[in-house]
């Protein structure tokens, strides 16, 4: 490694402890924000999958030309703005509590901010990574970032469940605003220049045409193509049992909000372990036949999730919770580290962007679809519809080359574009 490397190298603690910090308080307002629709406000099923969805529709609107932004912007600099942004709209939920004017318009106002500024923090974010970290270790990087993002997953709804618990759901939002501070600190405190590819082709080429490069290199790629179709269908159902399954676990479990977010945070133990052992058994069978496998084998246990009952019952919930979450974390640290290395760094932001704005738009069409199914058919039914589609999204990974390949490649060839 060269002194540059090393220089970027030593950056990337302060990236890691700021991004744990603040999906350990966006954990908490996954939990504490449904809480508060329905517990606070007694707002009706569908009305909080729309709150969900909310966070995920700017996706849907702004995914595509925020990866032309990213790439014309200084990255660092665009997720520090985000962080703050973040911080100041959550801070209005528990101001609107205690001054008793908190509406449901308000949380879904404030779920659609968040939404709007994730989309351009984890664009940034992504591309922002090789410029921290040197392309042989994105994956021991990715896994890390995963593996504390499953560990907020576990910590962050029990944390929150206690404090809806006892202090009120919407002080969790504010413990979430606290965190996002705490993760702009730390990317203030890294100096590592970034490329400016984007300075170059803003002066030749339209934003149309660029929003259209990133979109024509993840859809002519055999890999990216099939990874992103995927993500899209399983991302669909998952979003639909993600929006519901608070309110399940309340009116047709009877859970107490306490123990909700104990037993939703417990399924993140599954993601941690898939973070820790990813990158080894890649390396024993290959990245590529690794994704396979978990996919293929782990996610049939979300069948188990609408069994849940009280007592236990709840092992249904934590059995298939944990196998999912190994899967889908150690998938996306092999499929992130992957895309990270196989583009080209000038199209980074465009390419993930390109691929997100597939894979999360479909987030709130699942959360509505969720929350309306929930609606006519009842809870467990919908819970048993949104489980069997992610068993079958599953196999649209076999539709690609990845079944006929060990490991992925590491970088695209002029002859597949």
């Amino acid at each position: 490694m060269d002194s540059d490397q090393a220089h970027a190298t030593r950056h990337f603690p302060l990236l890691w402890f700021g991004q744990g910090a603040s999906r350990f308080g966006t954990a908490i307002t996954t939990v504490v924000m449904p809480l508060a629709a329905v517990t606070v406000l007694g707002t009706g099923t569908f009305l909080v999958t729309a709150i969900q969805a909310a966070v995920w529709l700017p996706w849907l609107v702004i995914g595509l030309p925020a990866g032309a932004w990213v790439d014309r912007l200084p990255r660092r600099a665009t997720m520090l703005v985000c962080d703050l942004t973040s911080a100041l709209t959550l801070a209005t939920v528990p101001l609107a509590a205690w001054t008793g004017t908190l509406t449901v318009a308000h949380l879904v106002a404030v779920a659609l901010v968040l939404g709007t500024v994730a989309v351009f923090f984890s664009t940034a974010g992504r591309a922002f990574l090789p410029d921290i970290v040197p392309a042989e270790r994105l994956p021991g990087a990715n896994a890390r970032l995963q593996g504390t993002d499953a560990g907020a997953q576990i910590l962050g709804p029990a944390a929150g469940g206690l404090v809806a618990q006892f202090s009120g759901a919407v002080t969790g939002l504010l413990i979430d605003a606290l965190t996002f501070l705490v993760s702009a600190s730390c990317l203030r405190a890294i100096r590592v220049p970034e490329p400016r590819f984007a300075a170059r082709e803003k002066r030749t080429t339209t934003f149309r045409a660029e929003i259209a490069d990133g979109l024509r290199f993840v859809f002519r790629d055999p890999y990216l193509r099939v990874f992103t179709v995927h993500a899209g269908a399983s991302n669909l159902a998952a979003s639909a049992l993600q929006a519901i399954l608070i309110v399940f676990l309340v009116r047709t479990v009877g859970l107490s909000e306490s123990v909700v977010g104990v037993v939703v945070g417990a399924a993140g133990i599954g993601g941690v372990a898939g973070a820790l052992v990813v990158t080894g058994l890649a390396g024993r069978i290959g990245s590529a036949r690794t994704i396979l496998i978990l996919e293929l084998g782990a996610t049939p246990f979300a069948l188990l999730i609408p069994l849940t009952t009280t007592g236990f019952g709840l092992v249904y919930l934590m059995a298939g919770g944990l196998t999912v979450s190994v899967a889908i974390v150690a998938s996306n640290v092999l499929i992130g580290s992957f895309t990270q290395s196989y583009c080209p760094p000038h199209l980074l932001g465009r390419v993930s962007a390109s691929l997100h704005f597939v894979n999360f738009s479909t987030l709130p069409l699942g959360a509505l679809m969720g929350g309306f199914l929930a609606e006519v058919a009842g809870l467990r039914a919908t819970m048993w519809v949104v489980a069997s589609l992610a068993v079958a999204s599953s196999l649209i990974l076999l539709a690609g080359p990845i079944r006929k390949t060990r490991s992925l490649p590491s970088r695209a060839t002029d002859a597949v574009h």
